[in-house]
């Protein structure tokens, strides 16, 4: 073997059972588990199956399917192949869709059956596509292959996985499109291993005895590793869970499966926060993690104190593959994002490009292994966003003297009031503290004088004025950021990994006229 020689798929699966591991549970799915012997073979025949559909080295293989064993199982034979795997959000319109499978060029899509309407509607764009395949039984009239016929068609041919080197092209994430058009990063082999050394590692502590459960799904960068690389890099097991998350699903699945990590984001938190669950809900668990936008320290504390659990905040990315500055267990300050994960570097720059001093707001840049590529036909946007080694996170952040980050937002989400700079974040966070609000999001709306004034959008809890909100903010904060007017909604506009479309509350509120 040569040095640079590593597959993903190899070291995920089959090294546990070459090490005496195989006979460890994997997964859990439902009532059922699958050792990490029954997974290798399971990984085997899938990646013989996919060699039988005349997939050549650097295929893609799009996923639009549930977190599910033909899924977790399709995604690990794609990297032991050495093709591409390409999962993708089933919450996607088809035109959304099939712009994405159109842009990675497809080679094949595996699909859950119950996504078909949108998916027909999806291919039309994507003529490239050679085969589709239902995770599931066909529906209706279609001709593609089911998942059964699928395995069958493996048999006979090569399952060993491919030579691949650390370089090689192992998963394209595509962005989640909180500011524009998705796009896909491009990761190698190596970077797999490298957020399972750090972040998982060094952060998680992982260790064979856990058992994961992921809020988010494995078509994102933080669920994918969550559920995934690093249950799989330490032997340990993961929990499935196909359903939308919810939290009453999350209830079933702590009671069934007693998880020891779990992972959600800010605004799921809140969720079941407010579902009433009994207070021993979280008693398995060991360590919470949350992730996908800033963690407010007051609903950080409120569910520490309601479960007892200790939540450590960090942020990860698409690009960066999964979070590479956190709170670590035991080093937890709330309103922060931790330190810089070990394994990163992390610089905070001004306009210029030069490094800010302490206690000054700057770009957020991250050096590391897990950095993608770039973006797949995405050339003015790689170079905007990749610098040489370093990353362009496009956050804007603050380091304190001890050497804790705290998030200001994204670094277009700044606004002046008063010509003094206001992070949302901060407004956000006082907001939270009130205990009739679930979840708030502040953006600047010009005034008649093209002047940016902080205006809050709210989901509340209980009765609250928008007046009593204002002067909650004016009491806790300088008068200056207080929002200078509030709109309460049902819910806020998300991404499908649960973060706040900023864009999408602007576009709001300029609707509303309220200034």
């Amino acid at each position: 073997m040569s040095e640079n020689e590593f597959n993903a798929g190899d070291w995920l699966v089959h090294r546990h059972v070459r090490e005496g591991r195989g006979g460890r549970v994997a997964v859990r799915r439902g009532e059922a588990t699958l050792t990490y012997a029954g997974l290798s073979d399971l990984v085997g025949t899938v990646t013989a199956a996919l060699r039988g559909l005349g997939l050549r080295r650097d295929d893609r293989v799009v996923f639009v399917t549930n977190d599910d064993l033909p899924m977790f199982a399709g995604i690990l034979a794609a990297f032991s192949g050495g093709f591409v795997a390409v999962p993708v959000s089933t919450m996607l319109g088809a035109k959304e869709l099939g712009t994405i499978i159109a842009d990675s060029g497809a080679a094949v899509v595996i699909a859950s059956p119950e996504y078909e309407p949108r998916l027909q509607e999806a291919l039309t764009l994507a003529p490239e596509v050679r085969h589709l395949v239902w995770d599931g039984d066909a529906p209706s009239g279609s001709t593609a292959l089911t998942w059964e016929e699928l395995l069958k068609s493996g048999e006979g041919l090569p399952r060993e996985p491919a030579v691949t080197d650390a370089d090689s092209w192992a998963l394209w994430l595509y962005t989640s499109g909180t500011t524009g058009t998705p796009k896909g990063a491009m990761h190698r082999h190596a970077n797999i291993r490298h957020v399972c050394e750090t972040y998982g590692d060094q952060v998680l502590g992982i260790r064979p005895d856990d058992v994961c459960f992921s809020v988010a799904k494995l078509f994102f960068a933080y669920g994918i590793g969550n559920a995934m690389f690093f249950p799989l890099s330490a032997g340990a097991a993961t929990v499935l869970e196909p359903r939308r998350p919810t939290p009453a699903v999350t209830a079933e699945r702590m009671a069934a499966d007693l998880p020891t990590l779990f992972f959600g984001v800010p605004t799921f938190y809140a969720a079941l926060l407010a579902a009433g669950l009994p207070a021993e809900t979280f008693a398995s668990v060991r360590l919470g993690v949350s992730a996908g936008e800033a963690l407010p320290a007051p609903l950080q504390e409120r569910f520490a104190g309601r479960f007892g659990v200790e939540l450590i905040d960090g942020i990860g990315s698409t690009e960066a593959l999964h979070i590479f500055l956190s709170n670590s267990p035991g080093d937890v300050r709330p309103g922060t994002t931790g330190r810089p994960v070990p394994g990163y570097d992390i610089e905070l720059r001004d306009a210029d490009g030069k490094p800010v001093p302490d206690g000054q707001p700057g770009s957020l840049y991250v050096r590391g292994e897990s950095i993608a590529l770039g973006y797949w036909r995405r050339t003015d946007a790689s170079r905007s966003v990749f610098a040489g080694e370093w990353l362009n996170t496009g956050d804007t952040y603050v380091r304190s003297p001890d050497g804790y980050y705290t998030c200001l937002g994204r670094s277009n989400d700044l606004l002046k009031a008063g010509g003094i700079w206001v992070s949302p974040t901060e407004v956000e966070s006082r907001l939270l503290e009130h205990p009739a609000v679930q979840e708030a999001a502040v953006v600047g709306l010009a005034d008649e004088h093209g002047l940016d004034k902080p205006v809050a959008c709210v989901v509340s809890r209980g009765d609250v004025t928008a007046e009593e909100l204002i002067q909650w903010c004016r009491d806790g904060l300088a008068s200056f950021k207080r929002p200078r007017h509030v709109i309460f909604l049902e819910q806020l506009p998300k991404t499908a990994t649960g973060k706040i479309q900023r864009f999408k509350v602007r576009e709001l509120v300029a609707e509303r006229e309220v200034l």
